[in-house]
């Protein structure tokens, strides 16, 4: 089974944007100087083990400029390099929706003034919503394409815990259903490697597949410079997979979820410059060819044992 017209054998994110708005969409990261309450002491302090103090901001202008300058920036600089034409907004670092409403919607407006921006992105935690946000990005979703971006990384909540999220799964749950609610499409981060066997990885493919979900945004749990994670890889007290394990726990992972979820991220984790380990994360289409090969070795595709277990 392949996937919007390519020989992919997920549905690929990029390639569905392709297809829906006829021309290949580029996303422009955007930097609006939010914060995380699980980083500014109003849940805890130190944040995610494995968060940086980038916020998980992979690439970005600077903050300084203002979004516009940010968006008009980005657009130019993708047309220039990429001949791009049509691009999605996109608020990566920290808690995209950790300010007041008010605030919100000058910000998410700035970033749709550019001609060319078809859509909107905003990731952020399940416990930094409510009804007046969703009501905002719902009425902006009538006329962009708009997506949130929960980071859940994992159903279990003793992993949660471990890792010092700072909400539980059940947090994740009405915040999800909230946000269907509203008529928003939501893509779901997940992490591998958090302590946890393969069985239990995969029961979170299981719960997503069952909830529906839109996309989904995979990582491989990585040590970063300067994060709690770091300092337990220097202590021999974790350990992280091998390429090998993750490419086939990726294909297992595709194989439960249903045909209609689209895949955003299936590799790569951070700045290669704050990479302490595990050091084939760098190497992104690498590891993207294996999981290529992989679904082509096992004949299999996603949603391949989706029908089976619903």
């Amino acid at each position: 089974m392949f996937f919007n017209n390519t020989d992919k054998r997920y549905n690929q994110f990029s390639a569905y944007l392709k297809n829906k708005f006829g021309a290949k969409v580029y996303k422009i990261t955007l930097d609006a100087g939010f914060s995380c309450p699980n980083r500014d002491g109003t849940i805890s302090t130190g944040g995610c083990i494995f968060c940086d103090d980038g916020g998980s901001f992979s690439q970005a202008h600077s903050n300084l400029l203002s979004i516009e300058e940010q968006v008009n920036i980005g657009a130019k600089t993708l047309h220039d390099r990429f001949k791009a034409e049509k691009f999605m907004s996109y608020f990566q670092a920290y808690s995209n929706t950790y300010k007041p409403v008010e605030e919100l919607e000058v910000i998410y407006k700035s970033a749709l003034k550019h001609p060319d921006v078809v859509g909107l992105s905003i990731g952020t935690r399940p416990d930094c919503i409510d009804d007046d946000k969703l009501n905002l990005i719902s009425d902006i979703s009538k006329d962009y394409y708009t997506w949130i971006e929960y980071g859940l990384q994992s159903i279990h909540d003793k992993t949660l815990k471990r890792i010092n999220r700072g909400h539980d799964f059940n947090c994740f749950l009405k915040a999800y259903e909230k946000t269907k609610e509203k008529g928003i499409n939501v893509c779901v981060h997940v992490i591998f490697g958090l302590w946890e066997t393969k069985d239990e990885i995969l029961q979170t493919a299981q719960r997503l597949a069952q909830l529906g979900v839109d996309g989904v945004k995979i990582h491989m749990l990585c040590a970063l410079k300067d994060t709690k994670l770091a300092k337990l890889y220097e202590a021999n007290e974790i350990d992280f997979m091998s390429e090998d394990e993750y490419v086939n726990l990726v294909c297992d992972f595709l194989e439960i979820l249903p045909p209609q979820t689209t895949i955003h991220r299936l590799a790569g984790n951070g700045l290669k410059k704050n990479l302490i380990a595990p050091r084939w994360l760098g190497a992104k289409l690498d590891c993207l060819n294996k999981i290529d090969r992989e679904f082509i070795k096992r004949n299999s595709y996603q949603s391949s044992k989706y029908f089976t277990r619903t």
